[in-house]
């Protein structure tokens, strides 16, 4: 198929164990190796993201995008880290990226979830509800831009509950 491949043909659906593989050789071709020493991954490592919150886009049985939503704390509140948000680039402008985002946001409120962080284009992330955290309210472990940490309430008023060092979830 090309880049003219209609957005009707790509399945979206929740991701599963099985789809690991070819989420990973994604992430290896949009992001390459320095995707390891990303913050917002350290936030992931060793940490399984929310099957009911991240989906897979499918085309004829290959995997050509994918959103994860992993829970984290923000000091001492739960919250949910995006990421990563992976489209093979030959299916890019087609809408994937956006269907994914949708999905994996409407079902974190679904599933009474209040605030996603991401590091990120607030150009791109702004139209689903993230705006620009002020610089040092929210830190990373690792290095991130302060002016591509994003935030989006999923709950009105939440943001204002949030401030502090991300970490890995432990329940």
């Amino acid at each position: 198929m090309t880049d003219m491949t209609p957005l009707s043909l790509i399945t979206i659906r929740h991701e599963t164990p099985q789809d690991e593989e070819q989420i990973e050789a994604l992430g290896a071709a949009a992001f390459g190796p320095g995707r390891y020493s990303r913050a917002a991954f350290r936030l992931r490592e060793g940490v399984s993201s929310e099957p009911a919150l991240s989906f897979v886009a499918m085309l004829n049985g290959v995997l050509v995008g994918s959103v994860k939503l992993t829970r984290i704390f923000i000091g001492e509140k739960e919250a949910l880290v995006l990421g990563p948000l992976m489209v093979d680039p030959q299916y890019r402008k087609l809408g994937v990226g956006r269907e994914l985002m949708n999905r994996s946001l409407f079902a974190a409120r679904r599933n009474c979830h209040r605030y996603v962080v991401l590091v990120g284009d607030l150009a791109y992330y702004r139209p689903f509800g993230f705006e620009r955290i002020e610089p040092g309210r929210i830190t990373f472990p690792g290095p991130a831009d302060p002016l591509r940490i994003l935030g989006c309430e999923l709950v009105d008023g939440a943001a204002a509950d949030y401030a502090g060092q991300t970490q890995r979830y432990v329940p």
